[in-house]
């Protein structure tokens, strides 16, 4: 039996997230600040947990804490998006991290994203950086260090690692560097000593290890012509054990073929997703040579998302993927069976995830959630049976009440049923009448699923009735549901985003004169494209991010290696004009409000300055706000919670209940 769960670690610095706030009364703040807990990591020993904090504005800090402890946690770094944002931070030894960095830089004109790896002691001293040292002879910018493949046994420094290499160009010297492409390093974090595992090949774009130090596979993106440019088939080889020589394995190219995504060493196998019955499903492929395939888990509804894995780089333990909400399949017993009673001590919560353990598998990290709760992490000791809560991901809304999210289906025009998740105000859950919004998810190629989103409740805490429906062209229901894309099948996808807004107003759920649309990238781009076809839908737009033209989508890709993928993602046609919102601004009734960072390389900012500008040119009401030093998700709790404010506003002064 399971020992209820206690607080044990008080110490974890909640103040970070208070201090968002604690100056304002707005009733937004909560909702806008950023999380306490980003990530955590379990010590293979079991005995500490590094995690992410949000500090104010950007800045996020890694901790370290003893688990059982009274003391303060340590700070191991701090991250203030000078030097990138900090991703995450995990131990390579009990007493050293690795962490990752990543931001946008501006190489010559042009904004791209760069990654960076560090090791550091917990105590904050002895910092590293692990990628390939900058020379001014560097015959091009390396803009990502690498990855670590396997994380070893976690009794030393040392990890194995891929390392993009960049050769010198430089005649006068006879000793610059030549490796080129990408190598695996055996690499110990504090002396940086590395002894070489795969030397630098440009045949290569990811490798696989068996986690137990030996690399299986590797991966590599096909390059299109002279221009080197991405395309969509991936090759991949594997090893048999203790050899060298690379063997075919699979090629994957826009959903066909077999994709490895994990390799398993107590099996001899890779798990690899593979299409069944117009649905991705997980099998285990034997990697002795006779490539014997057996399926391990399919799903007639939704695509498997991929594995589970327990003890750092050994075994895999389950198979996750999402109906209404997120869900994993456990196909070890013992971890099915740990789970099925974690979640009898946990009743409130209907999200229970194995993060990661100890090295011997007696303290396992723990997190919980559910639609009403932003989730809070466990100290779970197998061997006393003892669960303890360590923190939690967003204190700042332990005293709201948040609202539950309901998994629905509505009409679409041509009788479709598209899946859909309802928030409604806390207390109102028969309520009519209600200031509503239809929210499309981003993507296109992704989906919403059942669980907190911070976007949804901070609305529906304010009043309002949200709805997010999962539209055609949305990912993970199969190729029949994604058609072509949102963009190619763009009539479909935005047909339904506005049925869900008539929905609402046809079941009496919102009040027709205070219906609003507010979306995020590809939903920003939703919600535009949504009062050009359906003008009288909407009283007020929201676009955060928002694409608003496709030719402009497709050109802002020319300077980079996937701009032949972006090209044919978007495609060729009549719907490059019938369907960009600045190419039918004259169609856009409704008040529009838009914000956009100015270091977007997912969307840039232009897209949004042309709409406004093009909106304000035919005297249509617009307004474009322009963070400065931020990226696509906008992530800083000052500028989250200003969003916020003003899109409440916006709403309540463009509806006739104001």
């Amino acid at each position: 039996m399971i020992t209820k769960p206690h607080t044990l670690i008080a110490f974890l610095p909640l103040f970070l997230s208070i201090s968002v706030f604690a100056q304002t009364s707005s009733t937004f703040a909560p909702f806008g600040a950023r999380g306490s807990v980003l990530h955590m990591d379990m010590s293979p020993n079991g005995k500490r947990v590094a995690y992410l904090s949000a500090g104010p504005g950007r800045e996020t800090i890694a901790y370290v804490a003893e688990i059982g402890s009274d003391q303060a946690p340590q700070i191991a770094l701090v991250s203030r998006g000078d030097v990138g944002d900090l991703r995450w931070c995990k131990f390579v030894s009990n007493q050293r991290l690795i962490c990752r960095f990543s931001g946008v830089t501006d190489l010559a004109g042009t904004l791209a994203g760069y990654s960076r790896l560090a090791a550091v002691d917990i105590d904050g001293k002895n910092i590293q950086m692990l990628g390939q040292n900058a020379s001014s002879y560097d015959a091009r910018a390396r803009q990502f260090d690498g990855d670590i493949l396997d994380w070893m046994s976690g009794e030393n420094d040392a990890v194995l690692m891929s390392r993009e290499y960049v050769p010198e160009i430089n005649r006068q010297s006879r000793i610059a560097r030549n490796a080129d492409g990408l190598g695996v390093d055996l690499l110990d974090t504090r002396t940086l000593e590395v002894t070489k595992v795969e030397g630098a090949m440009k045949s290569a774009d990811g490798f696989f290890t068996d986690g137990r130090g030996q690399v299986r596979m590797k991966e590599y993106q096909s390059r299109e012509g002279s221009s080197n440019n991405l395309s969509a088939k991936i090759v991949y080889h594997y090893r048999l054990k203790n050899t060298r020589d690379w063997l075919p394995f699979s090629t994957w190219e826009d959903g066909v073929g077999m994709r490895p995504i994990e390799v398993d060493a107590e099996t001899n196998s890779a798990y690899v997703l593979k299409k069944l019955n117009d649905h991705l499903a997980l099998y285990r492929v034997k990697l002795d040579g006779s490539m014997a395939i057996e399926l391990v888990y399919k799903n007639d509804k939704v695509d498997v998302d991929g594995v589970v894995k327990i003890r750092r780089n050994s075994r895999a333990i389950g198979v996750t993927f999402a109906e209404e909400g997120q869900h994993i399949e456990y196909f070890d017993a013992k971890y099915a069976k740990l789970v099925s009673s974690l979640s009898e001590a946990l009743p409130n919560f209907s999200m229970i995830d194995v993060l990661c353990s100890s090295l011997d598998e007696k303290t396992l990290l723990i997190r919980a959630g559910s639609d009403r709760d932003a989730g809070r992490y466990f100290a779970f000791d197998a061997v006393k049976m003892n669960l303890h809560e360590l923190a939690l991901t967003r204190p700042s809304l332990e005293n709201f009440i948040l609202s539950s999210v309901k998994p629905m289906t509505y009409r679409a025009k041509d009788g479709t049923e598209i899946p859909a998740y309802l928030t409604l105000p806390p207390g109102k859950e028969s309520a009519r009448g209600l200031p509503a919004i239809v929210m499309p998810h981003g993507g296109p190629s992704a989906r919403d699923v059942w669980g907190f989103d911070w976007l949804a409740q901070a609305f529906a805490y304010h009043g309002y009735a949200v709805i997010q429906p999962n539209y055609r062209g949305s990912a993970g229901y199969g190729d029949k549901w994604m058609l072509q894309n949102g963009f190619k099948s763009w009539r479909t996808s935005v047909g339904d985003v506005v049925d869900a807004g008539l929905w609402l107003v046809n079941e009496g759920i919102a009040d027709p004169n205070a219906i609003a649309i507010v979306g995020w990238s590809y939903g920003g781009y939703a919600a535009l494209q949504s009062d050009v076809i359906a003008p009288n839908l909407f009283k007020a737009v929201v676009a955060i991010a928002p694409v608003t033209d496709l030719k402009l989508l497709k050109q802002e890709a020319r300077d980079f290696t996937n701009s032949n993928l972006v090209d044919e993602f978007v495609g060729e046609g009549a719907h490059l004009i019938e369907g960009s919102p600045l190419q039918n601004a004259r169609k856009i009734s409704a008040p529009v409000l838009m914000f956009h960072g100015d270091l977007d390389i997912n969307v840039g900012v232009q897209q949004s300055q042309k709409m406004n500008e093009k909106l304000r040119d035919l005297d249509k009401k617009s307004e474009l706000v322009v963070f400065k030093g931020l990226a696509h998700g906008l992530e800083d709790s000052k500028v989250r919670t200003e969003m916020l404010e003003k899109i409440d506003a916006f709403l309540k002064l463009n509806s006739a209940r104001r």
